[in-house]
Formats: C-alpha cells, sequence, structure tokens
C-alpha cells in the first residue's frame, strides 16, 4: 500500500470538541514582509541591538544541544524588573503566557469579560477554553466604557483581560481606574496587558503585592525588538504563580530567547532611544495625516489608529504596491476605514507620508 500516491485522500474519523470546530484562526502576518517597511504588526522597525546579536553568537554547541535551564536567568530578569523570582514567569513571547493563564483558570462555561476591539488573542484562547464571554465595547470616540464595566464586575466573572495601552485602539486607561475596578472584583483575575508599557510608561506592576488577583504582562517582542524569538513575562503573586507553573510546558523558552532578553535589560540605552524615536515620529505622523483630513485617534503606544474612511482599501492596496504595509482593522469596528499604522523612524514615516499624500 503506497499512502503517498496520487496525494491526501484520507478523511478524519477522530471526534473534534465542538469549541475547535467553531473556532475562528488567528491569522499571523503575511509571508514575505522582510525587506518592506513594515508598519502592520507593530514590531521594532529597525531591529534588535548589536549587544542582542553578540550574546546570540556566544553560545556554545553544548548550550544548544542542552535543555534551557531558566532558574538563573529568570532570577537576574527579575532583580531588574525589581521583583522577586518567585513573582516571575518566563513564557514562550506574551501569547504563550495568555494561552497559560486560560489553561490554569477557565473552564468550560467560565464567565469572562472583554472590552473590544482589543488584542485578537484573548478571544482566540477563552473560546478554545469554551468560555462564556461578555463583551461591553469602547465608544466610536474610543472611550473606554467604564461604567459598564463596573457592573459587569459585579458578577464576579472569571477573568478579566485589559490592555493597556489597548490594542487596536491606542487608548491607554488611568491607574486610578484600574485601581477602582480592582478593588471592586476581589473574586475576578485581573490580566493587564502591558505590552506596550516601554511607550506609555505607565504600570501596575508594582500592585501585584498589593492585589493576589492580578496579572501583568510584558514581551519583549515590542520596543525590545525579540518578537522572533518569542519571549514574554508573566508578574503575579507567588501563590498565582505556583498554580500557573502547574500547567506551564517543561521547557517554554529557548535558550536564545533568555540570552537575547538578558542582553536587552543590560544594554537598555538603545530601546529608551528607540521610545524617544518612536514618539517624536507618531507626532510627525498624526499631524501630516490630520493635515490631510484624517481622522486620528490618540495614542500612547506605538501605533495610531486612524480612519481613512471610503479610501480605506485603496490605500491599503497601492501602499502594499509600494512595499509599506499597514494593518487593515476595518472588521473590528464593523465598517470601512479603519487600519492601524504602525509607528517607525522620522525617515520611514516620512516615506509613508509621501505615499499617503500622493495617492490622496
Amino acid at each position: 500500500m503506497n499512502c503517498w500516491k496520487g496525494g491526501s485522500q484520507v478523511k478524519l474519523r477522530v471526534p473534534v470538541p465542538s469549541t475547535i470546530r467553531k473556532l475562528r484562526s488567528y491569522y499571523a502576518p503575511i509571508e514575505g514582509r522582510a525587506g518592506k517597511l513594515r508598519l502592520d504588526f507593530n514590531e521594532n522597525t529597525v531591529g534588535c541591538s548589536p549587544a542582542v546579536l553578540r550574546a546570540i553568537r556566544k553560545l556554545t554547541p553544548e548550550q544548544l544541544a542542552m535543555y534551557p535551564e531558566v532558574q538563573a536567568p529568570t532570577a537576574r530578569l527579575a532583580r531588574w524588573y525589581g521583583v522577586q523570582a518567585s513573582e516571575l514567569m518566563l513564557t514562550n513571547g506574551a501569547d504563550g503566557g495568555l494561552r497559560q493563564i486560560v489553561d490554569t483558570f477557565v473552564e468550560k462555561h467560565s464567565a469572562v469579560l472583554l472590552v473590544e476591539p482589543t488584542f485578537l488573542m484573548y478571544r482566540f484562547n477563552l473560546e478554545m477554553a469554551g468560555a462564556e464571554i461578555q463583551t461591553l465595547r469602547y465608544d466610536d470616540k474610543m472611550k473606554f466604557p467604564l461604567e459598564n464595566v463596573m457592573k459587569a464586575l459585579k458578577q464576579a466573572p472569571r477573568l478579566f483581560f485589559l490592555a493597556n495601552p489597548n490594542n487596536p485602539t491606542g487608548t491607554l486607561i488611568e491607574r486610578r481606574v484600574i485601581r477602582r475596578m480592582l478593588e471592586s472584583a476581589p473574586r475576578t483575575l485581573f490580566v493587564v496587558d502591558e505590552a506596550y508599557f516601554d511607550f506609555s510608561g505607565v504600570t501596575v506592576l508594582p500592585w501585584i503585592r498589593c492585589y493576589p488577583n492580578l496579572i501583568v504582562v510584558r514581551t519583549f517582542s515590542k520596543a525590545p525588538a525579540l518578537a522572533g524569538l518569542r519571549m514574554g513575562c508573566l508578574f503575579a503573586c507567588p501563590e498565582v504563580t505556583g498554580l500557573l507553573a502547574r500547567t506551564r510546558e517543561p521547557f517554554p523558552v529557548n535558550v536564545a530567547a533568555l540570552a537575547a532578553a538578558e542582553a536587552t535589560v543590560r544594554n537598555h540605552s538603545q530601546v529608551k532611544a528607540y521610545v524617544a524615536e518612536i514618539a517624536r515620529a507618531r507626532e510627525l505622523v498624526s499631524e501630516a495625516l490630520m493635515g490631510l483630513g484624517v481622522k486620528v485617534y490618540p495614542s500612547a503606544t506605538n501605533f495610531l489608529l486612524v480612519d481613512f474612511g471610503a479610501r480605506a482599501s485603496r490605500i491599503l492596496h497601492e501602499l502594499e504596491k509600494r512595499k509599506i504595509l499597514l494593518r487593515d482593522r476595518m472588521s473590528d469596528f464593523g465598517r470601512t476605514g479603519f487600519v492601524r499604522v504602525t509607528i517607525g523612524t522620522r525617515p520611514q514615516m516620512r516615506r509613508l507620508i509621501r505615499s499617503v499624500e500622493q495617492l490622496w
């Protein structure tokens, strides 16, 4: 019997859970992005620091042959963040951490809360777990629906994912508002995703010692420029990290990611310089697009949410021909127009501005 001849003609007869049958796939960035102006997935548009490359080159054949040892790197990174090693868990990107949180705390039919539009992986993981998702919405001005959230929290949902700043709106929730929500719902696990902390400068990380129902998520994929290596962090009180450890893979973080993360924090000045450049470039783009009559929403991140109106699809298509990639977010809002623009350096953004002006 030759199973290879003629291609696959077989059909799976193994039962598949209904949650998986109903699940919508998450589509990663399109392939072939290298060499283009990558303004679509909020990555660092310059690249990692030379210190990171040096650290990776120092890895020995033996280190690559061994399973990674994480205790010592975890302790060193914890000191840099100002926490105890028992309060930090390293994960396979922030995405891996989000999946682990859901695996640990959410059961089928668990009530959970989301305010959308927000990071798509929250809903993806919750739907896969079979959770009952209550959804609230940002309004037309991208205002967070605080009072509706407070009402929903009275029902003590199992979990509340909160991106701060939020993706794709770019909006930032004040710490006093987060404290009010936390104190109102001690039986709800708050997951505050600070993927864009380097750009916003606002954090609730020290609060993990005040609120046992708080997990803070960080990533090395944005300003630190390690998206290709997948390194994330979960911060929580030791009781919570102990529970998370029960669902953790044996070796979730690879040795290259560990070396790169340590090199990044030892040479953090380059990250700070990049963040400062992005802030200046963001203002440049915002002013230029508003000068064309484009609606631009305020942002505390390395991206802008803009409304190109009826021109949006054409502009996206024509920019792609010019090897400039933006992110279509129209489906998030149920109408045409919305596009997310990652902010790069000022020279990169001047290239974008020139192209948009020509196409407008």
